[in-house]
C-alpha cells in the first residue's frame, strides 16, 4: 500500500482525525475479519440469512426443525442439519434454543397449541351438536393431512414414551375430550363421568381413524373419510336421551 500524500485540511475544533497509518490498520483489520468470516462461511458450506426480528427468526428455526425432525425423528436429527436447513449458523440456533431437546419441546408445544385451538374452534363453531361432530372430525382429518406432517411430530415421535412428551400429549387429549364431554353432559342426562368417557371415545375415534386413513395413502377423499366417521359417531351419540 502507498502512503497518503493528500494536502492537509483544517477541520473544526473537536473533530477526531484518523491518520493514514491508523486508516491502513483499520482497513487491514477489516480485511482480515472479512477473510476470516468468508473462510468460516466457506467451511460451513452455508450462507447466513439476513438479520430478522427475534420472533420471525424463532418461527424460521421452528419451521426448519419441523422439517428435520419429521424426516429423521428426534434421535436422528442434528442441530447442524437444522441450522443448515434454516440457513443460519449454529451459534444463532443455540441463541434461541440451548439444546436439541429444548427445540423439540418448543416445537411440540407450538403444534399442540395449534391443534387444541383447531379442535376447540371446530367444537364452538356452531350450537348444533350434529354439525359440531362433523366439524370436529373434518378438522382432525385436515390436521393429519396437512403437508407439513406435524401430526408425525405430535403422534408418532420416537420420544412418545418420554415423560415430558407424554404429559403434553395427555394434556391435549384431556383438554379436547373434556370439551367434548362438557357438550355431551349439557345435552344429555348422562352424569359427568359417563360423559367424560364418551368424550375420550370420540376424541380417540377421530385421531385413530384419521391416522389410519393417511397410512392408506388417503385413497378415500378427505371429505368422504371424515364424513364416514362423523356419521358413525353421530349415530351413536345422538341415541342418548336429551336433557329436558
Amino acid at each position: 500500500m502507498y502512503a497518503c500524500r493528500c494536502r492537509p485540511v483544517i477541520l473544526p475544533t473537536g473533530t477526531v482525525v484518523i491518520t493514514a497509518k491508523e486508516r491502513r490498520q483499520t482497513v487491514a483489520d477489516g480485511a482480515r475479519a472479512n477473510d476470516g468470516a468468508a473462510a468460516k462461511q466457506e467451511r460451513s458450506g452455508s450462507t447466513r440469512s439476513a438479520r430478522l426480528p427475534r420472533d420471525e427468526r424463532r418461527a424460521q428455526l421452528l419451521n426448519a426443525a419441523l422439517e428435520v425432525f419429521v424426516s429423521n425423528g428426534f434421535h436422528g436429527a442434528a442441530m447442524d442439519e437444522i441450522a443448515e436447513t434454516a440457513h443460519v449458523s449454529k451459534p444463532v440456533l443455540y441463541q434461541h434454543f440451548p439444546s436439541k431437546r429444548d427445540l423439540y419441546m418448543a416445537l411440540l408445544d407450538s403444534h399442540l397449541a395449534a391443534l387444541t385451538e383447531l379442535m376447540l374452534s371446530a367444537l364452538n363453531s356452531t350450537t348444533d351438536n350434529k354439525e359440531r361432530v362433523k366439524a370436529v372430525m373434518r378438522a382432525y382429518y385436515k390436521f393429519i393431512a396437512d403437508d407439513d406432517q406435524a401430526h408425525r411430530l405430535v403422534f408418532e415421535s420416537d420420544l412418545i414414551n418420554d415423560p415430558d412428551v407424554s404429559s403434553r400429549l395427555e394434556t391435549f387429549n384431556k383438554t379436547f375430550a373434556d370439551a367434548v364431554a362438557h357438550v355431551i353432559a349439557e345435552d344429555t342426562k348422562l352424569p359427568p363421568l359417563e360423559a367424560q368417557l364418551l368424550g375420550r371415545g370420540l376424541a380417540g375415534m377421530a385421531q385413530v381413524s384419521a391416522r389410519y386413513w393417511l397410512e392408506t395413502d388417503g385413497n378415500l377423499d378427505l371429505d368422504v373419510a371424515s364424513d364416514l366417521i362423523y356419521r358413525l359417531a353421530w349415530r351413536g351419540i345422538s341415541r342418548f336421551p336429551k336433557e329436558s
